[in-house]
Protein backbone atom coordinates (compact mmCIF):
# COMPACT_ATOMS: atom_id res chain seq x y z
CA UNK A 1 0.00 0.00 0.00
CA UNK A 2 1.60 3.25 -0.77
CA UNK A 3 0.73 6.41 1.15
CA UNK A 4 -1.35 7.86 -1.70
CA UNK A 5 -3.88 5.38 -1.09
CA UNK A 6 -4.19 6.08 3.10
CA UNK A 7 -7.66 8.16 3.04
CA UNK A 8 -9.32 6.08 6.17
CA UNK A 9 -8.35 4.78 9.65
CA UNK A 10 -8.38 0.76 7.81
CA UNK A 11 -5.68 1.70 5.34
CA UNK A 12 -3.52 3.49 7.91
CA UNK A 13 -3.81 0.21 10.18
CA UNK A 14 -2.71 -1.82 7.20
CA UNK A 15 -0.20 0.42 6.59
CA UNK A 16 1.31 0.30 9.94
CA UNK A 17 0.89 -3.45 10.16
CA UNK A 18 3.37 -3.87 7.06
CA UNK A 19 5.60 -0.78 8.65
CA UNK A 20 6.23 -3.47 11.71
CA UNK A 21 6.30 -6.91 9.77
CA UNK A 22 9.10 -5.10 8.01
CA UNK A 23 10.90 -4.18 10.81
CA UNK A 24 10.13 -7.62 13.10
CA UNK A 25 8.49 -6.32 15.86
CA UNK A 26 5.14 -7.48 17.06
CA UNK A 27 2.30 -4.58 18.72
CA UNK A 28 -0.31 -6.57 20.52
CA UNK A 29 -3.06 -4.46 20.74
CA UNK A 30 -4.72 -4.45 24.44
CA UNK A 31 -7.34 -1.65 23.83
CA UNK A 32 -9.75 -0.57 21.77
CA UNK A 33 -8.75 2.91 21.75
CA UNK A 34 -5.33 2.59 23.84
CA UNK A 35 -2.51 0.26 25.00
CA UNK A 36 -0.19 -1.86 23.48
CA UNK A 37 2.47 -4.19 23.91
CA UNK A 38 5.64 -4.33 21.75
CA UNK A 39 7.78 -7.46 20.93
CA UNK A 40 10.60 -8.39 19.09
CA UNK A 41 13.03 -5.31 20.28
CA UNK A 42 15.74 -5.09 22.74
CA UNK A 43 15.91 -1.63 24.29
CA UNK A 44 19.26 0.53 24.18
CA UNK A 45 21.27 2.69 22.41
CA UNK A 46 22.14 0.35 19.30
CA UNK A 47 18.45 -0.40 18.16
CA UNK A 48 17.75 -0.10 14.47
CA UNK A 49 16.51 2.65 12.25
CA UNK A 50 13.63 0.54 10.94
CA UNK A 51 12.74 -0.57 14.65
CA UNK A 52 12.71 3.55 16.07
CA UNK A 53 10.43 4.22 13.66
CA UNK A 54 8.13 1.54 13.85
CA UNK A 55 7.87 1.84 17.62
CA UNK A 56 7.05 5.83 16.43
CA UNK A 57 3.99 4.81 14.87
CA UNK A 58 3.25 2.42 17.51
CA UNK A 59 2.87 4.91 19.54
CA UNK A 60 1.12 7.53 17.45
CA UNK A 61 -1.62 4.53 16.82
CA UNK A 62 -1.81 3.24 20.80
CA UNK A 63 -0.75 6.65 23.01
CA UNK A 64 0.81 3.91 25.36
CA UNK A 65 3.24 1.31 24.75
CA UNK A 66 4.44 -1.35 27.10
CA UNK A 67 7.91 -3.75 26.69
CA UNK A 68 8.76 -6.63 28.64
CA UNK A 69 11.91 -8.17 29.56
CA UNK A 70 14.18 -5.36 29.74
CA UNK A 71 16.08 -6.31 32.30
CA UNK A 72 19.55 -5.74 30.67
CA UNK A 73 18.64 -2.03 31.03
CA UNK A 74 20.47 0.71 33.32
CA UNK A 75 20.33 4.31 33.51
CA UNK A 76 22.58 4.49 30.81
CA UNK A 77 21.33 2.40 28.07
CA UNK A 78 17.86 3.81 28.83
CA UNK A 79 18.70 7.11 28.13
CA UNK A 80 20.51 6.28 25.08
CA UNK A 81 17.21 4.50 23.84
CA UNK A 82 15.26 7.58 24.67
CA UNK A 83 18.11 9.82 22.53
CA UNK A 84 16.64 7.79 19.55
CA UNK A 85 13.23 8.67 19.77
CA UNK A 86 13.56 12.59 20.21
CA UNK A 87 15.74 15.18 22.95
CA UNK A 88 15.42 14.22 26.35
CA UNK A 89 14.85 17.13 28.74
CA UNK A 90 15.99 18.02 32.35
CA UNK A 91 15.15 15.31 34.66
CA UNK A 92 12.34 18.51 35.83
CA UNK A 93 11.88 22.00 35.95
CA UNK A 94 12.31 22.14 39.71
CA UNK A 95 12.76 19.05 41.40
CA UNK A 96 16.35 18.71 42.39
CA UNK A 97 17.82 15.29 40.31
CA UNK A 98 21.06 15.31 42.19
CA UNK A 99 23.55 15.21 39.10
CA UNK A 100 21.18 12.28 37.54
CA UNK A 101 19.76 12.02 34.36
CA UNK A 102 16.61 10.66 34.91
CA UNK A 103 14.02 11.26 37.97
CA UNK A 104 13.60 8.56 39.86
CA UNK A 105 10.13 8.50 40.48
CA UNK A 106 8.93 7.06 44.08
CA UNK A 107 5.45 6.45 45.59
CA UNK A 108 2.61 6.95 43.04
CA UNK A 109 0.51 10.18 41.98
CA UNK A 110 -2.40 8.82 43.00
CA UNK A 111 -3.86 11.49 40.68
CA UNK A 112 -4.87 12.21 36.86
CA UNK A 113 -2.66 14.04 35.18
CA UNK A 114 -0.27 14.80 32.19
CA UNK A 115 3.53 15.53 32.87
CA UNK A 116 4.57 19.00 33.36
CA UNK A 117 1.86 20.39 31.78
CA UNK A 118 2.53 23.84 33.72
CA UNK A 119 4.88 24.79 31.29
CA UNK A 120 4.67 26.11 28.19
CA UNK A 121 6.97 22.91 26.27
CA UNK A 122 4.99 20.33 26.98
CA UNK A 123 7.11 16.67 26.87
CA UNK A 124 5.96 14.64 23.71
CA UNK A 125 6.66 12.06 25.39
CA UNK A 126 7.50 9.87 29.08
CA UNK A 127 9.69 6.81 29.05
CA UNK A 128 9.41 4.67 32.13
CA UNK A 129 11.30 1.64 33.55
CA UNK A 130 10.06 -0.49 36.39
CA UNK A 131 13.21 -1.09 39.05
CA UNK A 132 11.89 -2.29 42.44
CA UNK A 133 8.10 -3.48 42.86
CA UNK A 134 6.24 -3.35 45.56
CA UNK A 135 4.63 -7.42 46.11
CA UNK A 136 1.40 -6.20 45.35
CA UNK A 137 -0.19 -2.80 43.87
CA UNK A 138 1.47 0.11 42.46
CA UNK A 139 0.06 -0.22 38.74
CA UNK A 140 -0.28 2.43 36.20
CA UNK A 141 -3.64 3.41 34.48
CA UNK A 142 -3.01 5.54 30.93
CA UNK A 143 -6.42 7.41 28.99
CA UNK A 144 -6.81 8.58 25.58
CA UNK A 145 -7.49 12.15 25.58
CA UNK A 146 -8.14 11.65 21.66
CA UNK A 147 -10.56 9.20 22.30
CA UNK A 148 -12.70 11.38 24.60
CA UNK A 149 -12.43 14.42 22.85
CA UNK A 150 -14.04 11.96 20.03
CA UNK A 151 -16.69 10.65 21.84
CA UNK A 152 -17.52 14.57 23.30
CA UNK A 153 -21.24 15.45 21.71
CA UNK A 154 -20.90 18.39 19.07
CA UNK A 155 -22.06 21.18 21.21
CA UNK A 156 -19.85 20.60 24.08
CA UNK A 157 -17.01 19.82 21.60
CA UNK A 158 -16.94 23.21 20.44
CA UNK A 159 -17.15 24.61 23.55
CA UNK A 160 -14.29 22.53 24.92
CA UNK A 161 -12.82 24.37 21.31
CA UNK A 162 -13.35 27.76 22.67
CA UNK A 163 -11.37 27.03 26.50
CA UNK A 164 -8.32 27.97 27.56
CA UNK A 165 -6.57 26.80 30.79
CA UNK A 166 -4.22 27.92 32.96
CA UNK A 167 -1.60 25.23 34.03
CA UNK A 168 0.17 25.62 37.25
CA UNK A 169 2.71 23.77 39.34
CA UNK A 170 1.29 25.24 42.57
CA UNK A 171 -1.49 22.66 41.94
CA UNK A 172 0.70 19.52 42.12
CA UNK A 173 -0.72 15.79 43.74
CA UNK A 174 1.79 16.36 46.63
CA UNK A 175 -0.57 19.21 48.11
CA UNK A 176 -3.36 17.12 47.97
CA UNK A 177 -4.64 14.66 50.74
CA UNK A 178 -4.61 11.65 48.66
CA UNK A 179 -2.26 8.89 49.73
CA UNK A 180 0.74 8.56 47.73
CA UNK A 181 1.95 5.26 48.07
CA UNK A 182 5.46 4.60 49.94
CA UNK A 183 6.39 8.27 51.00
CA UNK A 184 5.95 9.54 54.31
CA UNK A 185 4.55 12.41 55.12
CA UNK A 186 7.81 14.64 55.49
CA UNK A 187 9.02 13.08 52.09
CA UNK A 188 5.78 14.40 51.11
CA UNK A 189 5.84 17.85 52.64
CA UNK A 190 9.74 18.28 51.42
CA UNK A 191 8.89 16.90 47.72
CA UNK A 192 5.96 19.77 47.62
CA UNK A 193 8.15 22.26 48.65
CA UNK A 194 10.59 21.63 46.05
CA UNK A 195 8.20 21.27 43.51
CA UNK A 196 6.90 24.72 44.28
CA UNK A 197 10.43 26.05 44.45
CA UNK A 198 9.92 28.23 40.96
CA UNK A 199 6.83 28.95 40.21
CA UNK A 200 5.25 28.18 36.73
CA UNK A 201 1.87 28.88 34.91
CA UNK A 202 0.73 28.49 30.99
CA UNK A 203 -2.15 29.11 29.33
CA UNK A 204 -3.24 26.15 27.67
CA UNK A 205 -5.95 25.22 24.97
CA UNK A 206 -8.51 22.70 26.51
CA UNK A 207 -8.21 21.12 23.20
CA UNK A 208 -4.90 20.73 21.50
CA UNK A 209 -3.82 19.15 17.64
CA UNK A 210 -1.61 16.81 17.56
CA UNK A 211 1.57 17.54 15.53
CA UNK A 212 2.26 14.24 14.34
CA UNK A 213 -1.21 12.79 13.55
CA UNK A 214 -3.26 15.97 13.49
CA UNK A 215 -5.50 14.53 15.52
CA UNK A 216 -7.18 16.60 18.64
CA UNK A 217 -6.90 15.89 22.62
CA UNK A 218 -8.11 17.10 25.69
CA UNK A 219 -5.22 19.05 27.30
CA UNK A 220 -6.61 18.88 30.86
CA UNK A 221 -4.85 17.16 34.61
CA UNK A 222 -4.49 17.71 37.75
CA UNK A 223 -2.24 21.01 36.73
CA UNK A 224 -5.36 22.78 35.60
CA UNK A 225 -6.35 25.77 37.80
CA UNK A 226 -8.97 27.54 36.15
CA UNK A 227 -10.42 28.82 32.77
CA UNK A 228 -10.17 31.93 31.33
CA UNK A 229 -13.35 34.20 31.84
CA UNK A 230 -14.93 31.86 33.39
CA UNK A 231 -15.60 31.58 37.98
CA UNK A 232 -14.56 28.90 40.04
CA UNK A 233 -17.88 27.06 40.20
CA UNK A 234 -18.30 27.40 36.65
CA UNK A 235 -14.77 25.72 36.00
CA UNK A 236 -15.04 23.07 38.91
CA UNK A 237 -18.34 22.15 36.55
CA UNK A 238 -16.96 22.14 33.33
CA UNK A 239 -13.64 20.42 34.51
CA UNK A 240 -15.40 17.97 35.36
CA UNK A 241 -17.48 16.75 32.53
CA UNK A 242 -14.56 16.52 30.01
CA UNK A 243 -12.42 15.11 32.68
CA UNK A 244 -14.89 12.26 33.53
CA UNK A 245 -15.19 11.89 29.69
CA UNK A 246 -11.16 11.17 29.56
CA UNK A 247 -11.08 8.70 32.46
CA UNK A 248 -14.14 6.51 31.34
CA UNK A 249 -13.34 2.75 31.90
CA UNK A 250 -13.07 2.20 27.80
CA UNK A 251 -10.48 4.94 27.55
CA UNK A 252 -8.08 3.57 29.94
CA UNK A 253 -5.25 0.85 29.88
CA UNK A 254 -4.10 -0.62 32.92
CA UNK A 255 -0.57 -2.17 33.19
CA UNK A 256 0.53 -4.31 36.55
CA UNK A 257 4.19 -3.82 36.49
CA UNK A 258 7.10 -6.13 36.59
CA UNK A 259 10.81 -5.06 36.73
CA UNK A 260 12.32 -4.73 33.73
CA UNK A 261 8.73 -3.51 32.08
CA UNK A 262 8.99 -0.28 30.27
CA UNK A 263 6.52 2.08 28.95
CA UNK A 264 6.22 4.70 26.94
CA UNK A 265 3.63 6.92 26.12
CA UNK A 266 2.45 9.85 23.90
CA UNK A 267 2.05 12.87 27.02
CA UNK A 268 0.18 15.05 24.27
CA UNK A 269 -2.45 12.46 23.91
CA UNK A 270 -3.00 11.09 27.22
CA UNK A 271 -3.00 11.31 30.89
CA UNK A 272 -2.00 8.92 33.84
CA UNK A 273 -2.49 7.75 37.25
CA UNK A 274 0.05 5.66 39.30
CA UNK A 275 -2.07 3.63 41.89
CA UNK A 276 -1.14 4.59 45.93
CA UNK A 277 -2.65 0.76 46.59
CA UNK A 278 0.67 -0.44 48.34
CA UNK A 279 0.86 0.64 51.64
CA UNK A 280 4.60 1.44 52.65
CA UNK A 281 6.42 -0.87 50.31
CA UNK A 282 8.90 0.94 47.77
CA UNK A 283 8.26 1.69 44.68
CA UNK A 284 11.16 2.93 42.62
CA UNK A 285 10.34 3.77 38.51
CA UNK A 286 12.77 5.73 36.11
CA UNK A 287 11.48 8.43 34.36
CA UNK A 288 13.24 10.24 30.94
CA UNK A 289 10.93 12.87 28.93
CA UNK A 290 10.93 14.28 25.31
CA UNK A 291 10.73 17.80 24.44
CA UNK A 292 7.87 18.64 22.94
CA UNK A 293 6.74 21.59 21.36
CA UNK A 294 4.05 24.33 22.05
CA UNK A 295 0.64 23.44 22.01
CA UNK A 296 -1.67 24.56 19.68
CA UNK A 297 -5.32 24.96 19.45
CA UNK A 298 -7.66 24.48 16.35
CA UNK A 299 -7.17 27.90 15.15
CA UNK A 300 -3.27 27.50 15.26
CA UNK A 301 -3.15 29.56 18.39
CA UNK A 302 -0.43 28.38 20.69
CA UNK A 303 0.01 28.26 24.29
CA UNK A 304 1.45 31.52 26.43
CA UNK A 305 3.60 31.58 28.90
CA UNK A 306 1.95 33.48 32.07
CA UNK A 307 4.94 32.39 34.43
CA UNK A 308 8.48 31.13 34.46
CA UNK A 309 10.96 30.26 31.73
CA UNK A 310 11.45 26.68 31.19
CA UNK A 311 14.20 26.79 28.58
CA UNK A 312 16.95 25.08 31.48
CA UNK A 313 14.18 22.30 31.53
CA UNK A 314 13.37 21.80 27.79
CA UNK A 315 14.75 22.77 24.13
CA UNK A 316 11.14 23.01 21.79
CA UNK A 317 11.04 20.55 19.39
CA UNK A 318 9.85 21.35 16.08
CA UNK A 319 7.66 18.45 15.09
CA UNK A 320 6.80 16.60 11.59
CA UNK A 321 4.12 15.01 10.51
CA UNK A 322 4.26 10.90 10.33
CA UNK A 323 3.78 10.04 6.95
CA UNK A 324 1.09 7.63 7.60
CA UNK A 325 -0.76 10.80 8.86
CA UNK A 326 0.03 12.95 6.15
CA UNK A 327 -2.29 11.53 3.51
Amino acid sequence: MTLAQIDNHTDREAAARDVYRAAGITVTRLGENIGARIGGVRLGGDVPADQVEAIRLALAAHKAIVFTDQEHLDDRSQYAFAELLGDPTAPHPTVTSRGEQLLNIEGAANSWHTDVTFVDRIPKASILRAVTLPAYGGATTWASTVAAYEQLPAPVRALAENLWATHTNLYDYAAQTEPQGGVSPDRRTEHYREFTSARYETLHPVVRVHPETGERSLLLGHFAKDFRGLKSPEFASLYQLLQTRITRLENTFRWNWSVGDVAIWDNRATQHYGIADFGNQKRELHRITLAGDVPVDVNGQRSQIITGDASHYSVIDEPRRLEIYAA
